[in-house]
Formats: structure tokens, C-alpha cells, sequence
């Protein structure tokens, strides 16, 4: 790959003092999105990737190609039934955006409620969030991002006018949840850090100076989401942190009455709530580390009243409960994969597991808005198994296939293969991999392999089936997701093993998988890249410190790399509340662990693997001067000649650009990068 001259980052003297010791940081100025020289650079960086990567123009527009050959230009997703009405999705050929409709009764005539096309007329960036049509169906909440900041408006619609319901939108909008008298809607907003903070109460034909606050959590480190009960007989508030938590309830047909506290928060005490008949159902981790199931009145929640259904289990983790009127469901982990638990309302009477169709897999619950219905409905995919829309019956264990996504272009399962692995950590910890490949690609070390991972915040990286991987596979590369602590795959000790003072183990798992798959001949160091988004790309940024010489290629994406940066600034969205993730900087100890593995306060003079790094500018999550000082310190530092490339996203945040196609150029780049650093262009 020719390489003309890189933008070089002026360096700026800047110093600052924690805990009685001066650190320099030459690339702060890059921190003010107001300065036009910053703008300037960004652009110029932009610039030279698109000069940089010019010579593999035919290869991107190949691969977007292929990409869009994958995806049917006119699709609808299944319908699902609200009370009279189903609602459904449909894309249309040439449009970027989805087009929300519904039918009264499945035969009943289209009508298009909502066209994120049009509103997306005069923006860059559009995407709808909040979609929550009133329990009588006759109004419509919505929220929409314009920038890509995580930044909503909520419009209110009359269905019946098309009309707005409300004199004026509601700006600053994060969640919503309708009141029974379909009038009435609670919201919360958030505070100049971006945390949801206040839950308001807003009248529909009211102007929005009217509002009335019914609750504000000063504590930084807690947030606020609202939502209805599955039963739709309550509104439930969370109050939480990472690590405890709170509820409030408010009855759905009394919108004006006052919230209930059903326990207060304690410190390392997490517990969520859901409601069924005469009880409140409550998951918690009170001396339960995979949590367990309890029950109490609804007329005294209090944990005084509370009584065991099901008792933890350490080879189980509990992560959601989900009841029907008839059924009650829990959403559960077991050896690395999720699992559907499906019992009489009791809990413990006619218990039985769901069954899936393959040893390696992952599905995602969809709505399933009607609490009477007897079908719980999900999709369903593994890494061979294209997204599929299951009905599976509550009573009966049917597994009614709906919908399978189609792939226009073509596409035979029998082709590809996928198995899982396990490595062994430093400590001896077995950590799992997923794979999948083409069957036909050699198992002699000389494939090409993209080894991805998440391992933060306890979310778990499960292997779905994603159709615009097939532009690797096809071309000998194999795919693998490495389930890394600070993930909860293995249930909750797998997360606290991954998080504070135990972050690090994070990166040696990673290490450790890479080297695993060289030693098992599915690829060697000269073939082998890696990538990971947001928290993920601190997992990027950090094995490219600690092991530069054992990828060929990194693709860090929205990289949280400024560590120290980002935590000593308290007005930053997420940071107070992520010190339960990272560690908070006042104490010493966390402070200096915390540096010892920030990936852009230990870039040294070494060489580096090619390196592609992503950031959008209204990036709220992860700023785009994070990634973009990462990038000059590197380009400052490392002593070799290998390609580095920053994308800025000028219209767009932390999920990069909204529309369908769009996204698929972004794509597009990022899979020729790794395609020419292994030969593969």
C-alpha cells in the first residue's frame, strides 16, 4: 500500500497534576471541537486515508457491493400484534432509512405511521429510538437523534390526524413510558453529562413548560430509565449504578398518584423488577453472585416481604424475567450460551427449557408487546444461520419459523462450518472462542483470521449470523469471537474477573486466544487481525501496546483509549458512573492501575501492526478527540512504516453513519484495509 505523507498533529505544552504528580499531555488542544484547526485536522486525516486507500477504491465498491447483494431492497420484518393492530417494518428499494407501518388484523389495509426517510429529509444523520404507540393505539412517542449524539427529541403523533399531539416537541429525551388514560407520559432527561437524571410528567396537548418533575437522583453515579410493566399495570423507574439499584412503582391507571420505593438501594446490592397477579417478581444478587429469584406483595414490597423462588445457582445466571399472563420466562446463561427458561407463573411447576437447533447460537427477545399471548417470540441466528423470526409456544415448545432473512445474492449454509474452542488464560482459565469459516479454507496456518472482542461492562458477545462477514469468509478468512472476561458469558464472576483491578485480564485473555488459534493452525501472526468497538477498542488498544508483534492488522473502533483523560474529567458523559468499571482516579491504587494499561498514556517508541481507527465526531460515548490523540501519539512514537489510518465520521456518533448503506461503505473500507494487510486485496 503507497503511502503518501500523513497529517502530523502539532504538539501543544500542556501539563496537569493528579495526586501530586505532572503529566504532560501535547495533544489536549485536540480536545476542542470548536477550533477550527482541530476541524482542520480531522479533515486532513480524512483526506489522507481516502489518498492513503485509493488504489483499493475498486475492491471497496466490490465489497459494498456484495454487502448490499445481501440485503433485500424491498423487506419487511414480521408483524407483531398490539392489542387490534400489528406492527411491522418495511425497507424500500433506494431508501436509506425504515418505514413503520401497521395493519388492523393482518389483512387489514397498510398504513405508514411513521417514514424515517422523510424526517431524515435535511439531515446527515437520522436515527428513530423510542417507538411506542399508546396502550388504545390512537398516538404515537417517538424519539429521534439528528447527529449521532444520543441526543433525542420526542414528537408525540395523533395516528388518526397524523397531527402532533403536543404543542411543541420534548427535547432532551431519553426514555418513555405511556400511562393507561393515554394521556399521559412519563420521561426522563438528562443532565449536562448526559446521564438520565430526572423523570418528568407530560400531559398531551400541554405546552412543555408544564411539565411536572416527579423525580431527580442527584447521586452521579446512578441513572434513571422508565418503562411500563409487561403487565402494563405499573410504571417502573430504575434507579441504578453498576453495582446497586433501586425501584419505583406508580400504577399505570393512577399516573398522578405518587411513587412507591419497593427498596432502597445498599452498596453492591443490584435487584430488577418485573410484575405478575398479586406480586412483583425480583431478581437480585443478594447473597446470590448469578442472582435469583424472589417474589413480594405488591402491597409490601419491601424486602422484608420478600420470599425465594428460585435460589441461585452457580453454574446459572440469571438476566432477565420476563412473565406472560400464563407463563412465566427467564432469560438465563449456562456454559457460555443464553438460555430460555419457561415455567408455570409459579416459578417451580412445570419447568422446561426451549430447545435450539444447534450447539453454538444466539437469539434476541423482540417486543412481544401483548402480555395474554402464548407465543414468545425471538430471533434467532448462529454464525451460519441467517437471522430467523421464531414463534416458539409457551405451552407446547413449537418452534414456528416466521421469517428467515433473505440473502438475494445467494447463500448455502452447508458451506461454511462453526465450532467453539477454549483457551488457556495465564491464570488457567478456559476462555471460549467461536469460530466460523468456509469448509473448504486450509487448516495449515496460512488463513487470514479476524479474531473480534467486547469483554466490558458485563455485556456478552454472542455468535450471530452477519451477513456482511461473508465478504470474509469467501475470500479465506476465518471469523472468531473470543469471550473474554469483563463479558458475562460465564455468568457474573466472569464479569467481575474483566473489570477494576482485574481490567488487565481482559487483555492477556485476548492475548492468550490469539496465540491459542496460532498454535491450533488455524492462522499464524502474519495473517492474524483483530478488532473491537468502543470498550472493545480499549481492548485494541491495549493488546497493541502489551503485543504489537502478534497481529498483522488492528481495526479499533470508537476506541476508548484515554483512560486517565477521560476519568479525571467528571463532566464527561459516563465517567463518573463507569468509575464502578475502571476505577475512580482519587484512590491512588486504582489510579495508577488504571494507567499502567490506558492504551494511549503506553504507546512507546515500537513497531506497530497496521492500524485502523474509527471515531464520529458527535460521538457522546466516546469523543472523537479520544481516538484522535491515540492516532498522533502513535503516528509521534512507533518506529515503523506499517499503514495507520483515522476515520472521522463528521455526521455521525458512536454507531458511525444511520443509513443502511452508508453503514455498508464504512464497512466496505474497513474489510479492504484488513484484505490488503494480509494480501488479500
Amino acid at each position: 500500500m503507497a503511502q503518501p505523507t500523513p497529517p502530523i498533529a502539532k504538539t501543544v505544552p500542556f501539563t496537569f497534576t493528579h495526586l501530586g504528580r505532572t503529566f504532560s499531555d501535547p495533544y489536549a488542544w485536540l480536545q476542542n471541537p470548536k477550533d477550527p484547526e482541530v476541524l482542520a485536522y480531522l479533515e486532513a486525516e480524512n483526506a489522507y486515508l481516502k489518498s492513503v486507500m485509493a488504489h483499493t477504491d475498486a475492491l471497496q465498491e466490490t465489497l459494498f457491493q456484495e454487502m448490499k447483494g445481501r440485503i433485500p431492497e424491498d423487506d419487511d420484518s414480521v408483524p407483531e400484534r398490539r392489542g387490534e393492530y400489528y406492527y411491522y417494518t418495511r425497507n424500500a428499494a433506494g431508501k436509506q432509512y425504515r418505514i413503520f407501518c401497521r395493519k388492523h388484523g393482518l389483512d387489514g389495509a397498510e398504513e405508514v405511521i411513521l417514514d424515517e426517510n422523510e424526517l431524515a429529509q435535511g439531515h446527515a444523520y437520522c436515527r428513530v429510538f423510542v417507538f411506542q404507540p399508546s396502550p388504545d393505539q390512537c398516538f404515537l412517542a417517538y424519539t429521534v437523534d439528528f447527529e449521532g449524539s444520543l441526543t433525542f427529541t420526542l414528537f408525540i403523533k395523533d395516528l388518526a390526524s397524523g397531527q402532533p399531539a403536543s404543542p411543541a416537541p420534548l427535547q432532551n429525551v431519553a426514555r418513555v413510558a405511556w400511562a393507561n388514560d393515554n394521556r399521559t407520559i412519563f420521561f426522563t432527561t438528562y443532565d449536562a453529562s448526559h446521564r438520565p437524571y430526572r423523570l418528568m410528567r407530560h400531559t398531551l396537548g400541554s405546552d412543555p413548560a408544564q411539565d411536572v418533575l416527579v423525580f431527580q437522583e442527584a447521586d452521579e453515579l446512578f441513572r434513571l430509565l422508565v418503562r411500563r410493566s409487561r403487565s402494563g399495570e405499573y410504571i417502573l423507574l430504575t434507579v441504578a449504578s453498576f453495582s446497586s439499584s433501586e425501584w419505583y412503582v406508580l400504577p399505570a391507571d393512577q399516573p398522578h398518584s405518587d411513587l412507591r420505593l419497593v427498596e432502597k438501594r445498599r452498596a453492591g446490592i443490584e435487584y430488577s423488577l418485573e410484575h405478575h397477579g398479586d406480586n412483583f417478581l425480583i431478581c437480585t444478587n443478594e447473597d446470590a453472585e448469578n442472582f435469583r429469584l424472589m417474589a413480594a406483595p405488591v402491597d409490601a414490597p419491601q424486602r422484608a416481604n420478600w420470599r425465594e423462588v428460585i435460589p441461585h445457582r452457580p453454574n446459572t445466571l440469571l438476566e432477565m424475567v420476563y412473565p406472560f399472563r400464563q407463563h412465566l420466562v427467564l432469560f438465563e446463561r449456562h456454559a457460555g450460551l443464553p438460555t430460555i427458561r419457561i415455567s408455570a407463573p409459579d416459578g417451580v411447576s412445570q419447568v422446561r427449557y426451549a430447545a435450539f437447533p444447534e450447539p453454538v447460537y444466539n437469539f434476541t427477545p423482540t417486543d412481544n408487546p401483548e402480555f395474554d399471548a402464548a407465543e414468545l417470540r425471538f430471533n434467532y441466528s448462529s454464525l451460519v444461520t441467517p437471522l430467523t423470526t421464531v414463534d416458539y409456544g409457551l405451552e407446547g415448545g413449537e418452534w414456528i419459523a416466521r421469517k428467515q432473512q433473505i440473502i438475494p445474492s445467494g447463500y448455502d449454509a452447508s458451506q461454511y462450518a462453526s465450532e467453539r474452542l477454549h483457551a488457556p488464560a495465564p491464570d488457567s482459565a478456559l476462555v471460549p472462542i467461536s469460530l466460523v469459516y468456509r469448509k473448504d479454507t486450509p487448516r495449515d496456518g496460512s488463513a487470514p483470521l479476524l479474531l473480534e472482542a467486547y469483554g466490558a461492562n458485563g455485556f456478552s458477545s454472542d455468535p450471530n449470523f452477519n451477513a456482511r462477514r461473508l465478504s470474509l469468509l469467501d475470500r479465506g478468512f476465518i471469523y472468531a469471537i473470543a469471550h473474554v472476561r469483563g463479558g458475562s458469558e460465564l455468568g457474573r464472576a466472569w464479569y467481575e474477573q474483566g473489570r477494576l483491578m482485574h481490567k488487565k485480564n481482559t487483555f492477556t485473555d485476548f492475548i492468550a486466544c490469539a496465540e491459542h488459534l496460532i498454535r491450533q493452525g488455524y492462522t499464524m501472526s502474519e495473517r492474524l487481525t483483530a478488532t473491537g468497538d468502543s470498550g472493545g477498542g480499549l481492548l485494541m488498544g491495549a493488546v497493541a501496546n502489551l503485543r504489537p508483534d502478534l497481529f498483522r492488522a488492528i481495526a479499533a473502533i470508537v476506541p476508548f483509549c484515554n483512560i486517565i483523560t477521560a476519568m479525571l474529567d467528571a463532566s464527561l458523559p459516563l465517567t463518573v458512573a463507569e468509575y464502578e468499571q475502571w476505577g475512580n482516579p482519587a484512590d491512588p491504587e486504582a489510579f495508577d492501575y488504571m494507567l499502567s494499561y490506558s492504551p494511549y498514556d503506553n504507546v512507546t517508541a515500537q513497531a506497530y501492526p497496521w492500524l485502523y481507527i474509527k471515531c464520529g465526531l458527535h460521538d457522546l460515548q466516546v469523543p472523537y478527540w479520544d481516538p484522535a490523540k491515540w492516532a498522533a501519539r502513535l503516528r509521534a512514537l512507533k518506529t515503523d512504516h506499517n499503514p495507520l489510518v483515522l476515520y472521522t465520521v463528521m455526521e455521525g456518533g458512536h454507531g458511525g453513519a444511520s443509513g443502511r448503506y452508508s453503514i455498508l461503505y464504512e464497512v466496505a473500507r474497513m474489510y479492504a484495509f484488513l484484505l490488503e494487510a494480509v494480501g488479500k486485496a
